[in-house]
């Protein structure tokens, strides 16, 4: 398998972008943000789709509309929890820009599919290099903002009397979420961004109690499902997106049964 140039690319990209997606996506679900993770995904697709129309590349105009739009997200702050059907009919709007760009770019049905669903074997190494720059500064960015971001996450009321900006914090957080999006989408597509950026940090918090081994283990997680992944689709041909959602989704849920297991087994004994 790591004979192939591709092979090895997949498994060095895919292992970059699993840290970022999965330590950010740990704060993401600390957060109950969720949602704002998919509905980038949505937003940047319209990008994504709109910069292959100009022959920019579709890394670049994902990443300028998803953090435009966290950082609008961000400086409406909890007002966006209540106008969820105004923000629904926003996401579908870009969608529809999407299938727009795509139409009149008659020569994008490859580049679609890889936008919707990813294509981690057929990542140029030009493409590599940019998410390991970008990895990089997002994971730096999210430990410049850390304490402060988990300040205003446990503890906002004491956090925003102490002085820290929680506007700010939630702007400059969920820019970071826009570029861990932008990258988990050249691994899983736009459309299943939800499974490596939430999946493993949402197993990881069942499965332990402390921030620091949630942390660790959401990340470990995410690297484990990816290079999986990819490790799976070599075996059997089948796509390599399929196998990262598939184990993202399996891990999950066993998380979701293993205190039952547990007291089960607490019980008997």
């Amino acid at each position: 398998m790591f004979e192939y140039d591709f092979m090895r690319t997949a498994f060095l990209a895919g292992g970059v972008v699993a840290v970022a997606a999965g330590a950010v996506g740990f704060f993401l679900v600390l957060r109950n943000l969720t949602f704002a993770g998919h509905a980038l995904s949505h937003v940047g697709f319209a990008g994504a789709t709109g910069s292959v129309l100009i022959g920019v590349g579709a890394l670049w105009g994902l990443l300028a509309f998803t953090v435009a739009a966290a950082v609008a997200m961000g400086l409406i702050g909890d007002r966006l929890r209540q106008r969820d059907i105004a923000v629904g009919i926003v996401l579908s709007l870009a969608l529809g820009l999407g299938v727009l760009f795509l139409a009149l770019y008659t020569a994008g049905a490859g580049e679609a599919t890889a936008i919707l669903f990813g294509n981690l074997l057929a990542i140029a190494p030009g493409t590599f290099w940019s998410l390991v720059a970008l990895s990089a500064a997002t994971l730096l960015a999210l430990g410049v903002i850390s304490r402060p971001l988990l300040f205003a996450t446990l503890e906002p009321e004491l956090a925003e009397a102490k002085g820290v900006s929680l506007r700010l914090v939630s702007v400059l957080f969920l820019a970071i979420v826009a570029v861990a999006v932008a990258e988990a989408a050249q691994v899983v597509g736009v459309l299943l961004v939800f499974a490596l950026m939430v999946g493993p940090p949402a197993a990881a918090q069942r499965l332990v109690s402390r921030l620091g081994a949630g942390l660790a283990l959401a990340v470990g997680l995410a690297i484990i499902e990816t290079w999986g992944g990819i490790a799976l689709a070599y075996a059997t041909d089948w796509p390599t997106t399929f196998w990262i959602v598939l184990l993202s989704c399996l891990v999950y849920f066993a998380s979701i049964f293993k205190p039952a297991i547990a007291r089960s087994t607490t019980s008997h004994g």
